[in-house]
C-alpha cells in the first residue's frame, strides 16, 4: 500500500471545503449587503407616489430575506435527504445568483426602469426572499457537508473556516459598498447617484460569487454518509480513501454503516435533550444581540458621533475576521465549550459597557471600543462553536431533519431580534430621551449573554475529538436513561 493510499490526499480534502465555504462566504454576503444598501433604498422608495414608504415597511424591507431564510432552512432537511448535500448547495447556488440579478433590477420587464412603485417593492421583496432561501440552504448544508467529509480530529477547525468565511463574506461586501460609494464621492449629484444606482450595484455585486459557487459545486463528491444512506458503499468508500486513506476509510465505513441501518428515525428517537440543546443553541446565537450590530453597522457608529461609519464598519470587519481566525486555530486544542462560555462572558462586558456608555454619558471612544468588544467575543465563540455544534450534535439518522430545525429557530430569532432592535433602540423615557433605548437594548443583550454561558456550562456536552458516530452512541445512552 503507498503512503499516499495510507494517509489520503490532504488537498482533495482541502479542494472540498473550500467550495463548500464559498457557500458561507455568500451566506455572510447577502445578508451583510443590506447594511450598506439599506439607505439609498429607503430614499428610492420614498420616491413613490402610489403609496407611502414607512420606517416600519423599510424595517420590514430590510428583513425580508429573512423569511427566505426560514423557508429554506426548514427545506434543507427534505432536500438534502431527497436530492442530497450536493445538489441542495447547486440549488443555493442559483438562487443567490438569481437574487442578485433580481435585487438589481427589480423592474425586469415588469414596470418602468428606476421608477419607485408598489410592484417594484413586492419584486424586490420577493427576489430578496429567494436570496434568502438560498442563505437558508447554506447555512444548514455547509457545515453539514464539511462535518460529513471533514476526519475527526479536523472537523471542528474545518467547520469553523465556514464562520470565517461568512465573516469574509461580510468584510468583503462591506469593504465594496465602501469602494461603490467611494468611486463617486467628488460627484456632486453623489446622494442621488447613491439613492438610484448605487444600492443597486451594491446587490448585483454578489453575482460574481454567486455564479463561480454555482460552477464549483459541480466539481465536489456528494457526502459519503449521504451515499451510504443511499446504499451506495462503494463510491462512499473511495471518498472516505482519497480523504482518509484506505485502512481508516474502511474502519470509518463500518462505523457509518452500524448508524444509519435505518434510513431515517423520527425526530426524538434519541430523546428530548439533544433537540432541545441544538435548537437553543442556535436562538442563544441570535437572541444575544449580534445581527442587530451587524446589519445596522453603520447607523450605530453614527449614533455614537462617529463621521466616517463605512470606515469604521469596514474596521469592525476586520477585526471580526482575526477573532474569528482565532476560533479557527484553538477550537481543536481548547474544545467548544471554554470558547462559548469565555465569549458569552467577553460580549455581556462589551454589551453593558455601551450601555452604561449611554446612562454615564462617557465619550464616543468608550461605546466603539466596547461594541467591537462584545462583536470580537462573538466572533471566536458563538460565531463559529454554534456552527460546529450544528454539525456535529446530531445522530446520523436524524442529522437532516434535526439541522433544518435547528437552523430555521436561529433564523426566526434572528428576525425577531433584527425586526426588533430599531424600535427598541429609538424608545424614549423622561429626560433621558433616546439615550434610554441605547441603553436598554444593550443591557437586555448583556443579560441574555451571561445566560448564555450559564445554559453552556450546564447543559451543552463537549464533542472535542469525538466521531459523528461517537454522538450517536451518546444520545442512544442519553435516551435511553430518559426512558
Amino acid at each position: 500500500m503507498s503512503e499516499l493510499s495510507k494517509k489520503g490526499q490532504p488537498w482533495y480534502l482541502i479542494s472540498i471545503v473550500l467550495v463548500a465555504v464559498l457557500g458561507g462566504l455568500l451566506f455572510g454576503y447577502d445578508t451583510a449587503v443590506i447594511s450598506g444598501a439599506e439607505k439609498g433604498l429607503q430614499a428610492f422608495f420614498r420616491t413613490a407616489h402610489d403609496f407611502t414608504y414607512t420606517d416600519a415597511l423599510h424595517g420590514f424591507t430590510t428583513s425580508s430575506a429573512l423569511i427566505g431564510c426560514v423557508i429554506g432552512a426548514l427545506l434543507s432537511g427534505v432536500l438534502t435527504s431527497r436530492l442530497g448535500r450536493r445538489r441542495s448547495l447547486l440549488i443555493a447556488g442559483i438562487f443567490f445568483f438569481l437574487s442578485a440579478l433580481g435585487s438589481y433590477c427589480p423592474e425586469f420587464l415588469l414596470f418602468p426602469p428606476r421608477a419607485a412603485s408598489k410592484g417594484v417593492l413586492i419584486a424586490f421583496i420577493l427576489y430578496r426572499i429567494l436570496g434568502g432561501v438560498g442563505v437558508g440552504l447554506a447555512s444548514a448544508i455547509c457545515p453539514m457537508y464539511i462535518a460529513e467529509v471533514a476526519p475527526a480530529e479536523q472537523r471542528g477547525k474545518l467547520v469553523s473556516w465556514n464562520q470565517f468565511a461568512i465573516i469574509f463574506g461580510q468584510l468583503v461586501v462591506y469593504f465594496v459598498n465602501f469602494l461603490i460609494i467611494q468611486s463617486h464621492k467628488n460627484d456632486p449629484m453623489i446622494v442621488e447617484w447613491t439613492n438610484t444606482v448605487g444600492w443597486r450595484n451594491m446587490f448585483v455585486s454578489e453575482a460574481f460569487p454567486a455564479g463561480l459557487f454555482t460552477l464549483l459545486i459541480l466539481l465536489v463528491p456528494e457526502s459519503p454518509r449521504h451515499l451510504v444512506i443511499l446504499g451506495l458503499d462503494d463510491k462512499a468508500l473511495q471518498i472516505l480513501a482519497r480523504i482518509n486513506g484506505e485502512e481508516k476509510a474502511r474502519v470509518i465505513l463500518q462505523d457509518i454503516k452500524e448508524t444509519v441501518v435505518e434510513r431515517r428515525e423520527k425526530l426524538f428517537a434519541y430523546g428530548f435533550m439533544v433537540i432541545f440543546i441544538g435548537c437553543m443553541l442556535s436562538v442563544f446565537q441570535q437572541i444575544i444581540g449580534i445581527n442587530a450590530v451587524l446589519y445596522f453597522a453603520p447607523r450605530i457608529f453614527e449614533s455614537m458621533g462617529v463621521s466616517d461609519n463605512m470606515l469604521f464598519t469596514v474596521i469592525m470587519g476586520i477585526i471580526n475576521i482575526s477573532f474569528t481566525l482565532l476560533a479557527v486555530f484553538t477550537v481543536e486544542k481548547l474544545g467548544r465549550k471554554p470558547l462559548l462560555i469565555s465569549g458569552s462572558i467577553g460580549m455581556a462586558i462589551g454589551a453593558l459597557g455601551v450601555a452604561l456608555s449611554n446612562v454615564l454619558a462617557l465619550p464616543p471612544i468608550v461605546p466603539v471600543i466596547s461594541i467591537m468588544l462584545y462583536s470580537a467575543c462573538f466572533m471566536f465563540s458563538w460565531g463559529p462553536i454554534c456552527w460546529v455544534y450544528i454539525a456535529e450534535l446530531f445522530p446520523n439518522t436524524i442529522r437532516s431533519q434535526a439541522t433544518a430545525l435547528a437552523v430555521a429557530f436561529q433564523w426566526i430569532f434572528n428576525f425577531i431580534v433584527s425586526s426588533t432592535f430599531v424600535p427598541m433602540y429609538n424608545m424614549r423615557l423622561g429626560e433621558m430621551g433616546e439615550r434610554f433605548g441605547h441603553f436598554f437594548v444593550y443591557a437586555l443583550y448583556g443579560v441574555i449573554c451571561v445566560i448564555a454561558a450559564i445554559f453552556v456550562w450546564r447543559l451543552v456536552p463537549e464533542t472535542k475529538g469525538k466521531t459523528l458516530e461517537d454522538m450517536t452512541a451518546l444520545w442512544r445512552n442519553q435516551s435511553q436513561k430518559e426512558k
